[in-house]
């Protein structure tokens, strides 16, 4: 039994992931916008806890991450949240992951929500700064933070996970992918003790994949760290 936090947990692939996830038996902390989506979730007594903020603003993530730390360490952080509504993008995907990151204990494992779209991203970061980031540069931003950590953060393993287009809100009814596959990826890797390779990888349905060649470059690894602490003020540790 696990300890698992799941972010954006109140409806779609967070809420799939979440409800699989204790349906095995795990403890599951859910992260929701407010209070009022804990109905879509199931109701707060279906959880080990619930952690609420709205991740789009620097303070509620900082306040988020205090909640979170009141159940001590987790074995897995599942950053699921995401959006693809411009100017909320890159704070949403990128930054929330890194300041939920950077204020919690370290985890056995982190798991990064990326996307397939993150290969038409772009690597210039004033658009960070900026608040001009699109989706897909907000995807594979964090793909390169989730890279960053597992070359960075020895003991703990991180991974980036592509879901597919799955059939939730943000993804449309039309969506081709498989939902039950789309959380398959990241369940695996928040639980199993037989992931190869065990920290690192860009995963697309317990597949590895190779992202943009940008994630894995160590310099703009490193420019991605700083632009993250300059505009939040938090160091990652």
């Amino acid at each position: 039994m696990a300890l698992i936090l799941v972010t954006g947990a109140a409806t779609g692939l967070g809420l799939d992931t979440a409800a699989a996830l204790a349906e095995e038996g795990h403890d599951v902390v859910v992260h929701v916008r407010n209070r009022s989506r804990l109905a879509d979730a199931g109701g707060a007594e279906r959880w080990k806890g619930v952690v609420t903020g709205d991740l789009a603003i620097l303070d509620e993530m900082r306040d988020a991450a205090r909640q979170a730390a009141a159940f001590g360490r987790f074995d897995a952080v599942v950053h699921n949240a995401g959006t693809m509504r411009q100017g909320e993008a890159g704070e949403v995907n990128t930054v929330a992951p890194y300041v939920l990151t950077a204020l919690m204990d370290k985890p056995a494992r982190l798991i990064y929500l990326s996307s397939g779209m993150h290969r038409g991203g772009s690597t210039d970061l004033r658009r960070l700064r900026a608040g001009t980031a699109s989706y897909s540069d907000s995807k594979l931003w964090v793909t390169a933070f989730a890279l960053a950590i597992a070359s960075r953060w020895p003991g703990t393993s991180a991974h980036a996970v592509d879901p597919g287009w799955v059939p939730t809100r943000m993804g449309g009814p039309g969506a081709p992918d498989d939902l039950t596959a789309g959380r398959r990826t990241q369940m695996w890797l928040a639980t199993s003790n037989d992931v190869t390779p065990p920290t690192g990888g860009y995963w697309y349905h317990q597949r590895v994949q190779e992202p943009h060649p940008a994630t894995r470059d160590d310099s703009f690894q490193a420019q991605l760290l700083e632009s993250l602490e300059r505009h939040t003020g938090i160091p990652l540790g």
